[in-house]
């Protein structure tokens, strides 16, 4: 009795057929089938959406156009529920102020670096040298430099209108080799409300961007030449989209 029960123990296991393992590759298959098929249809809508908000705008550029509308789109996808392409001013300081700080930014203008270039404020971000900060002939000057940096102005607000009745506004320039410079605005209640038909937009110059929800603000490094005094010294704000 213990041979036998010995022998049904050590029993290898039945090898699966080969009609077994023909059946599970037909399913694999049939998976993968409906995984292309859904993702075809998701790149058709997006295509189709971008065809129509091209055609709705009028000409269309098509060397351009399209390309730029899917780009938008896919960059938009992971930020669903949350409105696409709104400015960074909006969600930090809410519609009122973020109208006033359009309405109030300073003419950005170019001043002589150390080596004797003509240089405009740019982001830090991506421009920490006087070559890349060399505004573009004339007007063009006004938007891009040279190297196709925007110019730029880094936001910061104190908020004093319920206590004082007026909100302050600062302005901070980084020209590579010369540091950063500060321009302050102040605004009551009356300068508020007129600029409440102030549009919002991206590509208006300067381009703005809010301190207070920069992520990473007070880690960044300079020299100390040009370390930003506003370093340590903001206040974070959560992102809001209500007014």
């Amino acid at each position: 009795m213990q041979i036998l029960g010995f022998d049904r123990a050590t029993r290898a296991p039945a090898a699966p057929s080969v009609a077994g393992m023909g059946s599970r590759g037909e399913g694999e298959r049939g998976t993968a089938s409906v995984e292309q098929a859904g993702l075809a249809g998701l790149i058709a809508l997006l295509l189709l959406a971008a065809i129509s908000a091209l055609a709705a705008g009028g000409e269309i550029d098509p060397r351009k156009a399209l390309g730029g509308t899917i780009a938008r789109r896919l960059a938009c996808a992971p930020r669903i529920p949350d409105p696409c392409r709104r400015h960074p001013l909006v969600p930090a300081y809410g519609w009122p102020l973020a109208r006033l700080a359009r309405a109030l930014a300073p003419v950005l203008t170019a001043r002589p670096g150390p080596s004797g270039l003509p240089l405009v404020p740019v982001d830090f971000r991506r421009c920490r040298r006087e070559s890349c900060a060399v505004p573009r002939p004339g007007a063009a000057g006004l938007h891009l430099t040279a190297s196709n940096r925007r110019t730029t102005a880094f936001t910061q607000v104190d908020d004093r209108r319920r206590s004082l009745g007026w909100v302050e506004l600062t302005y901070w320039l980084y020209r590579p080799g010369l540091g950063w410079e500060r321009v302050v605005r102040r605004a009551g209640r009356a300068e508020v409300e007129a600029a409440s038909g102030v549009r919002v937009l991206l590509k208006d110059d300067p381009a703005l961007v809010p301190l207070e929800t920069l992520p990473g603000r007070d880690h960044y490094e300079f020299p100390a030449t040009e370390r930003p005094p506003w370093q340590w010294n903001v206040r974070s704000r959560y992102p809001r989209w209500s007014s």
